[in-house]
């Protein structure tokens, strides 16, 4: 019936409904494509806009808050040309840097019991060092409770005349900043502070349990971002006192375990066992001009080098949310220094007849 149908039709007739058709199958999908273009823009602008509103600091002072290239590297270059203090506080002007209380909770440390807890992470939008989760069993240890502070480290610098970081002016804290975490410190300079003060730096495995606890939590306190709980991603627009952000505090009472300044620990950047990332990335490597010319234009490349990178934990002030992860490893030469740096001390729990 329809052959009969279609050979009744004139064909010119059956031509032109031809074209209509075609014409019309065209439109549509040139439609539903500059649809999905308009969806695609418009998905784009709104996540924009929830990035915008995210955003803990004004966009508008955006300029304020970026750093210069190479800033970092000038500042750590200064840094190592310091060798001694020229200037420090007496020791009756240490002590009165702070309050007999203010002192006595500097000085606490807390305890991580012994046992396993999930390390790592097995989330797929993380970075490939990250991964995979896997179960670590630790002894029990101690861990400061807070990062150390501008004002324990002037003790250290009385003590032994160690060079004082960068930011000091003329060998004292600036802008009194005595409760706010040290910074401008290179890895050393934390070896160096943990064995003046009996103690060492913990390994990122033990960073890692005393920020997350036992059940694999993203953060300190769970497992959804909240601003109001750490210093990040420029809300600030530097670092704060250590008691600040109390209600971020870890599953065992460690305060700043995300957030405010990045904190060395004792620890190698290696892969996981079983880790997928990318050999070369565990590489270290800097900055180098391939001619004399490329320096004077200060053009360089990325090029291997000896040694190994320190892993720094927590994230920082400077740092975006998504790297203040309990998880997350960050890493650097243990010669480097900033003003996002910082660290804290842990260490043995000694018992009676030995360490435990």
């Amino acid at each position: 019936m329809q052959s009969q149908y279609q050979s009744d039709i004139d064909p010119r007739e059956r031509e032109k409904r031809k074209r209509y058709l075609n014409a019309t199958i065209i439109t549509c999908i040139a439609a539903a494509m500059v649809f999905g273009v308009f969806h695609v823009v418009k998905l784009g602008a709104n996540r924009m806009d929830d990035m915008m509103n995210r955003a803990t600091y004004d966009l508008a002072e955006m300029d304020d808050h970026i750093r210069a290239a190479g800033e970092d590297i000038a500042r750590h270059q200064q840094h190592e040309s310091q060798k001694l203090a020229a200037k420090t506080y007496a020791w009756n002007e240490l002590e009165a840097l702070l309050t007999k209380d203010q002192w006595q909770e500097l000085n606490k440390m807390i305890v991580v019991p012994a046992g396993p807890f999930k390390m790592g992470t097995d989330f797929e939008r993380s970075d490939k060092y990250n991964q995979p989760q896997h179960e670590v069993i630790l002894p029990a240890y101690q861990i400061d409770k807070h990062p150390v502070t501008h004002a324990e480290f002037a003790k250290f610098v009385v003590s032994t005349k160690h060079r004082p970081p960068l930011d000091w002016t003329a060998g004292t804290i600036p802008d009194e900043k005595y409760l706010f975490p040290v910074t401008m410190v290179t890895w050393y300079d934390a070896i160096d502070y943990c064995s003046w003060a009996e103690k060492r730096l913990p390994t990122e495995a033990e960073w890692e349990k005393a920020a997350r606890g036992t059940d694999g939590r993203r953060w300190p306190w769970g497992n959804k971002m909240d601003p109001s709980k750490l210093n990040t991603y420029y809300n600030v627009g530097s670092s704060t006192e250590v008691e600040t952000y109390k209600n971020g505090v870890s599953p065992y009472g460690v305060h700043d375990m995300a957030g405010n300044v990045s904190e060395w620990t004792a620890s190698d950047f290696v892969p996981y066992e079983g880790s997928a990332a990318i050999k070369n990335t565990f590489q270290p490597k800097k900055l180098k001009a391939a001619s004399t010319d490329d320096k004077t234009m200060k053009v360089a490349d990325l090029v291997q080098a000896e040694g190994v990178y320190k892993v720094r934990r927590g994230g920082s002030w400077k740092s975006d949310p998504f790297s203040t992860s309990s998880y997350h490893r960050n890493f650097s030469m243990p010669y480097y220094a900033s003003d996002f740096f910082g660290f804290r001390c842990a260490s043995d729990i000694k018992v009676k007849g030995g360490v435990q």
